[in-house]
This record gives C-alpha cells, structure tokens and sequence, in this order.
C-alpha cells in the first residue's frame, strides 16, 4: 500500500517475481518496470497533460523483453539461476520529486530477504526504433565489469547500437537496488528518440515509434549473456 501525500490518496502496488531454477545459488535477476506515467506531463498541449500515457517504451518495451527471455527460459535451462522482478510504481512521481518515484524497487530494496544475485540487469526504454544505447553513467560507476561484459557482448553479436561510450546518468531502479546492495546496470536508450525528449513522457509514446528489431538486439544480448552463465 503507497500513501500518496501530495495528492492525499492511497492505493496498491503489485510487484511480479517469477523464479527459474530457484534452488540454484549462483543467480543473476532481471528487471523492468510495468507501470506506465500516470500523466503525460511533457505533453505538448497542456490540457491533455494529466492524461495517463500507454508507454509503449516508457515501460512496456523492457517487459516485453523479459516476458520473451521467461519464455525462453522455460523451455531451455541455462547454467546459471535467474529471477524476474517487474516493478511496479516505477513512473509514479511528479517530475522533480525523485522521492516519489521507483515505488516498487524501493519496497523490493526494503524487504529484500532471498535475492542476493550476482548481480542485476534492469532494462527500460529499449524498442525505440531509432535504438541507442550508450553506457548508463551510473551503471559504469557502481558495476563497470558487468557493463563492459554486456557491451562487449553486443559488440560480439554486431549490435551496433550498444555504444562504447558514456551517456547520460539516469535516475531509475537500479539507483535504488545499488543503494541496498545489489549491484545493478541500467540498459537504457534516454534518447527517444533524440536529446529532445519528444515522445517521452508524452502521449505519443506509442508502439508506431517502436521496433521489433531493437527488443530482438536487447533481448539476444540478455540471453547471450544467461547462456554463457552470466
């Protein structure tokens, strides 16, 4: 249960787990958010900015691929155990006021007494179809051999759009699960689909600016990854 103290109003968060091969101690978790923005608060018309948004990237793009590599995984065990966790509450806050975001990973961060992996892979904005995915700033600063693993794994796989360079510092889940202690990266395109921001946080944040081929580019590298063991 969240109390929303500005608006003055409570309700329930729901974060999803699934758990494959559970009684494996080496482990690795993967993570999105399946929330989308309540308000479309960058709306170019300001009588349309408390319309809630679909997010087709802004959310439904990182669970999309999760939901494939559960799929995957389901039918072909990989050496190493995984768990995934879909936020909830993510995309909660008024812009401004971080303390009101990442609902779900801070209460996953708070009561966390079983998921200690290797490490973690949180995955968010990625179907743009203009996809660009330079290194998160944080996630080179907290966990630079797990970035430089998944980097070199999508240079090895002639993925061209996961950049060798740093790109923006992004506030988002894996800020908070670094905080508690599970070492986190963030696989983030903050472009979408330029340094104009025009879709996100909009209404037109919508499946006609995704593509199948950038889900396919993050979701390979991920599985990749799982089937060499992390």
């Amino acid at each position: 249960m969240y109390y929303d103290a500005y608006n003055k109003k409570s309700f329930m968060l729901t974060n999803i787990i699934a758990r494959f091969q559970p009684n494996n101690p080496d482990r690795v978790l993967l993570c999105a958010h399946w929330d989308t923005r309540p308000r479309a608060d960058r709306e170019r018309d300001p009588a349309r900015r408390q319309q809630p948004i679909l997010g087709a990237n802004d959310g439904a793009s990182g669970v999309a691929v999760l939901l494939e590599i559960a799929r995957l995984l389901a039918q072909n065990p990989v050496p190493i155990g995984v768990d995934i966790v879909l936020f909830d509450g993510e995309d909660y806050g008024r812009e401004g006021h971080l303390e009101e975001y990442f609902l779900g990973s801070r209460y996953f961060a708070r009561n966390n007494q079983q998921f200690y992996p290797r490490y973690a892979i949180l995955v968010d904005m990625v179907g743009d179809a203009r996809l660009q995915l330079p290194i998160e700033g944080y996630s080179y600063q907290k966990v630079p051999d797990v970035v430089n693993r998944v980097w070199q794994l999508g240079a090895q796989l002639g993925y061209g759009e996961f950049q060798n360079t740093v790109g923006y510092y992004v506030n988002d889940d894996h800020v908070i699960l670094n905080d508690h202690g599970i070492s986190t990266i963030n696989i983030i395109d903050f472009f979408y689909p330029d340094e104009s921001h025009r879709y996100w946080h909009t209404l037109e944040d919508t499946p006609d600016k995704c593509s199948p081929r950038s889900l396919k580019v993050v979701g390979d590298v991920l599985w990749q990854l799982l089937q060499e063991g992390g």
